[in-house]
């Protein structure tokens, strides 16, 4: 990566805000002390769990556009430490972000684990590759259980990233997340239904 997370993010009058407000001493020490060349392992296995992420572009008429991209855990994939990509599945077919990356290909991800409550955002230069010109891309990125035809690949070259702040994220929790906090619990009910009927037939045998 080129550069870190507020070189690209901390524009002139961002910094005129933060001296304005009083943040700006703080923040001009991050822009020394944050650099790092790549995603560690933390955000690699962050990434791993996703299923889900938003995507910001711009069009042409310079309006951004926000996007969800969902799927299932893992669906995006970390190539290396500077580079990740997707599948893009049909959706409503108003390919405003397939559009705007077309003449502007500067993005803006944020991922979010709600239960966690962990926020990663990353910028990245993104690419559009279509399924028949990269085989080998394909089959890194190809989810073959998933029931949704994809139309494209989408990979992105990231410039810089950053941990956001965990305030004001509300937990939430997935069908998937619930079922995993109670497996444990229904195992244990199972098991004591079981005994108690195990425990009703020999008093039924005695009575006999």
């Amino acid at each position: 990566m080129a550069k870190n997370y507020p070189e690209i993010a901390f524009t002139s009058p961002v910094k005129e805000f933060q001296e304005k407000l009083g943040s700006r001493t703080n923040y001009a020490r991050m822009e020394i002390d944050t650099y790092v060349d790549g995603l560690t392992e933390n955000e690699i296995e962050f990434i791993a769990r996703r299923d889900s992420f938003y995507m910001a572009s711009f069009g042409e008429n310079e309006f951004p556009y926000i996007q969800h991209r969902g799927g299932p855990k893992g669906f995006l994939k970390v190539l290396d430490s500077k580079r990740i990509g997707c599948m893009d599945f049909r959706g409503n077919m108003q390919y405003i972000s397939v559009g705007n990356i077309a003449t502007n290909n500067n993005v803006s991800l944020i991922m979010v684990d709600y239960p966690a409550g962990a926020r990663l955002k990353i910028y990245a230069k993104a690419t559009i590759i279509e399924l028949k010109d990269d085989p080998e891309l394909y089959q890194l990125l190809d989810l073959y259980e998933y029931k949704f035809r994809p139309e494209r690949m989408m990979l992105f070259d990231i410039q810089a990233y950053d941990w956001n702040c965990p305030q004001h994220i509300i937990q939430r929790y997935t069908l998937e997340d619930i079922e995993e906090a109670f497996a444990a619990q229904r195992d244990q009910i199972t098991k004591l239904e079981t005994e108690i009927k195990r425990l009703k037939a020999k008093i039924n045998d005695q009575v006999k």
